[in-house]
């Protein structure tokens, strides 16, 4: 059962009598159908609909907890508060740590993480918990399962939620009411037009290169990659343009080495790829 801390992340309460109906009218998520137990992924998007800010939302006894980024809090802040206007809701960072876990014996007090499974566990807690684990062996364990995060996978205020997996991951519900930018990301959805993804990639060599390396094949822009640990990594690409490079026989690289694609293992999204 490994459990580790995550300094990079902090906890936004939305506490109030409007709580819920506040939150369901600017996220991507259902927070309405949110059940006790669950960390549940969602966003809050430009009217353009790109994401702003990803966390996880959980419900609290008197409102939620939105799981952020700790550099991203007091934007975050700023940025619903533009939205209070008269609802009843207090908005404010809570002095609580974060921790995940994964394997088996969760404790009680953990929250599932709705994105995936195998994920594991969200933990919040006024004190450190006695981890075992540390950041980076958790981000090890994201990273193989081909689950992306804001600010290294994909560049906030730059993506949309189909790029960056939200789509497949229930970070975005379609038959809920409107949404900040819920008008753009339903048409990508109806119109299957999201041709770029966050997909998990392979370094033969062993070694990853830096985030944000430049992805070719051939003549061909691909993207560019993510996060990474070992020979593992994730990478933002044109799915369509891998497609064509690999039938012309052109082999993805980045930084002059090759790179190998993997279809994530939750995807239900057209694979274009053949194999």
């Amino acid at each position: 059962m490994p459990l580790a801390l995550l300094p990079d992340r902090a906890v936004v309460a939305v506490t109030g009598a409007d709580a819920s109906s506040f939150l369901q009218g600017l996220l991507t998520c259902n927070v309405e159908t949110l059940p006790e137990g669950e960390a549940r992924l969602g966003a809050l998007l430009s009217p353009q609909g790109k994401i702003l800010f990803d966390f996880l939302v959980s419900r609290a006894p008197d409102g939620f907890r939105l799981d952020v980024a700790r550099d991203r809090v007091p934007d975050l802040v700023k940025r619903l508060t533009l939205y209070k206007l008269r609802a009843k809701v207090t908005i404010a960072a809570l002095p609580l740590a974060v921790a995940a876990g994964w394997g088996t014996d969760a404790p009680s007090s953990a929250l599932r993480d709705g994105r995936l499974a195998a994920l594991g566990w969200r933990l919040y807690a006024p004190e450190v918990p006695a981890a075992d684990a540390d950041a980076e062996a958790y981000a090890a364990h994201r990273i193989g399962l081909g689950v992306p995060e804001g600010g290294t996978d994909f560049a906030l205020a730059d993506a949309f939620p189909h790029e960056a997996l939200m789509d497949q991951l229930g970070g975005v519900d379609f038959k809920k009411g409107c949404y900040v930018g819920q008008e753009v990301v339903s048409r990508m959805q109806h119109r299957s037009t999201a041709r770029t993804r966050i997909v998990p990639v392979r370094y033969p060599d062993g070694r990853a290169v830096p985030a944000g390396t430049p992805v070719t094949a051939g003549e061909r822009s691909l993207g560019q990659t993510g996060s990474a640990a070992g020979d593992r990594g994730l990478a933002l690409l044109r799915l369509d343009r891998l497609a064509d490079a690999l039938s012309a026989g052109d082999v993805p690289v980045a930084d002059g080495r090759p790179v190998q694609v993997e279809r994530p293992g939750f995807a239900t999204f057209p694979w274009p790829i053949a194999g």
